[in-house]
């Protein structure tokens, strides 16, 4: 069977990130994780730290996603698989989505997207293939989005210095009948792999880590 983390930030490209792709990488592996989701804050207060204007013109994924290249770099050393994922926050709540399987140009205006919200943005990622998942839905500050706009809910975050209230992620999944996922939002070394999920197969690719998940053919780590 195979361990898979679905929730990471690196210090690369999340403010609140205290870890490198090196001390990441070599903290999954000897936890005997197989896989790693990289999911780095996708929001304004990630583009002000690192120096970008959303609304100016110009390749700003790429820099986004540079932790996610640094970590599949050091994931090719070690024998660890790294997949590509986001965590967006829009302008309208400090709610968090989880986005899988998307394609670059999905994130390519960052501005644009801050502004348009979770209704207007889940048809358009879905038009892609892309997958959303609510992080922590019942943490403060957060609210459930409407069920249709959600392909599923992390049903058990693990960061040790919030409480997420995973029961009632539980119950709003079971109630919508959306996927359910497990990650130990990792930002420090207190925080590796905590959860995940386990499966007995490992997709090549981040789009099949996002056709893994919309299967559901997994346990979450703790449940098995």
């Amino acid at each position: 069977m195979y361990k898979i983390e679905t929730h990471l930030h690196t210090s690369h490209v999340s403010k609140c990130g205290w870890l490198d792709a090196p001390t990441l990488i070599a903290g999954y592996k000897a936890a005997g994780y197989d896989a790693i989701i990289v999911t780095d804050h996708y929001n304004r207060i990630t583009f002000d730290y690192l120096g970008c204007d959303p609304a100016a013109p110009g390749d700003k994924v790429h820099r986004f996603l540079e932790g996610y290249y640094r970590m599949v770099e050091e994931g090719e050393k070690q024998g660890v698989r790294v997949f590509k994922g986001a965590e967006l926050r829009f302008d309208e709540s400090e709610n968090d989505y989880l986005l899988y399987g998307y394609r670059d140009d999905l994130l390519s205006d960052p501005e644009a997207i801050f502004r348009m919200g979770i209704a207007a943005f889940a048809p358009i990622a879905r038009s892609q293939g892309a997958l959303i998942i609510q992080a922590h839905p019942y943490r403060k500050k957060c609210t459930p989005a409407i069920a249709c706009y959600l392909d599923g809910v992390e049903v058990c975050n693990m960061n040790p210095r919030h409480e997420s209230y995973n029961e009632r992620a539980e119950e709003y999944a079971q109630q919508f009948g959306l996927i359910r996922l497990a990650g130990s939002d990792c930002h420090r070394t207190e925080d590796i792999a905590i959860t995940g999920i386990l499966t007995s197969e490992l997709p090549s690719d981040s789009l099949g880590m996002s056709r893994l998940i919309r299967s559901r053919r997994y346990t979450l780590i703790g449940e098995e």
